[in-house]
């Protein structure tokens, strides 16, 4: 294949906003870990669990045979992302999250943002 063909998607692997969401979890999980232990079911659980679900969305969605229905799953993991988004900005405000951490997720949160709105696009077209 030559590198002006694009790649054939096999999978949701194959996906770059897949790879820039599970980076971003990971971050996310990093990001948490010192988060106080009166926290672990409460803001830490949702962050986790949303940042999760971006990923996750993707996944389910890109194994779906209608455009229609990977479209929906990507709605959902838009969703979580501006859920994350939120969950985020809150841990900042309460000194749970330092600055740097935050600004660190909000540029891979932006990016994730943006790749997911060009997928959508481009399904829809």
């Amino acid at each position: 294949m030559s590198e002006a063909e694009p790649q054939k998607i096999r999978s949701h692997r194959d996906l770059i906003v897949w790879q820039k969401a599970m980076d971003l979890v990971t971050n996310v999980y990093r990001a948490t870990e010192d988060f106080p232990k009166s926290e672990l079911y409460g803001l830490t659980s949702q962050i986790r669990r949303c940042a999760a679900s971006i990923p996750a969305n993707i996944a389910e969605g890109q194994g779906r045979r209608l455009a229609g229905e990977f479209l929906q799953f990507l709605g959902n993991a838009r969703g979580s992302l501006l859920e994350l988004d939120t969950h985020l900005e809150i841990a900042l405000r309460l000194n749970m999250l330092s600055k740097e951490w935050h600004a660190k997720l909000m540029d891979q949160l932006v990016e994730v943002r943006k790749l997911l709105n060009g997928l959508m696009r481009s399904i829809k077209t």
